[in-house]
């Protein structure tokens, strides 16, 4: 566990930040870009829980918790640069992580009806407010995959953000009395 015994250190004032290996960066540097919309991303999820279990069940509430723990998890990855042979072995996104966002992916969209037009962001709060995350995901994602062009990235890390958007996406819809509630685009509707 970590241990936080004060919460400012003066250490960004001139607009640096330290990685996880200690190495100083600028605060707008790829890595912290990427971590810092995950966190943004966790933000927005926290915001969701207010209203999951009442929109949704307690089920949804958990799968919420379990991901933004995971989004602590993948935050740690993007800090910690990848080297040969690291003193203390890094926190990384493992594939089993991806693999239950796949299974519950599944299992939601089995019970939702096929998708006849594009969704707008709305229907319940909670779901809104998963098509939110789910924006903000997908530009964690850019800002991960440019870092990735820059530096090595676990690809797992690339793999679980791409899964997540995907997942928030078919929660949001199964939140929506399982697609019934989901708000259709209607293209031209207002010419």
């Amino acid at each position: 566990m970590v241990r936080l015994t004060r919460i400012y250190t003066r250490g960004g004032d001139l607009g640096e930040t330290s990685l996880g290996d200690g190495t100083r960066v600028a605060k707008h540097a790829a890595r912290p870009e990427a971590y810092g919309t995950v966190d943004e991303t966790n933000a927005v999820l926290g915001i969701a829980r207010l209203t999951a279990a009442a929109d949704g069940g307690p089920e949804v509430d958990a799968m919420l918790a379990r991901i933004q723990n995971d989004l602590f998890d993948l935050g740690a990855d993007l800090c910690t640069p990848e080297v040969d042979e690291p003193k203390y072995p890094p926190l990384r996104i493992a594939a089993a992580q991806i693999d239950r966002l796949e299974s519950e992916i599944d299992a939601m969209n089995a019970e939702l009806a096929p998708l006849n037009s594009f969704i707008l962001p709305g229907g319940k709060p909670t779901a809104a407010q998963l098509h939110l995350a789910r924006t903000v995901a997908r530009r964690a994602e850019r800002e991960i995959t440019r870092a990735a062009g820059l530096t090595p990235i676990n690809p797992d890390a690339i793999r679980y953000i791409n899964r997540l958007s995907d997942h928030l996406f078919v929660l949001a819809r199964w939140v929506n009395d399982k697609g019934a509630g989901d708000v259709l685009w209607v293209p031209g509707q207002n010419r």
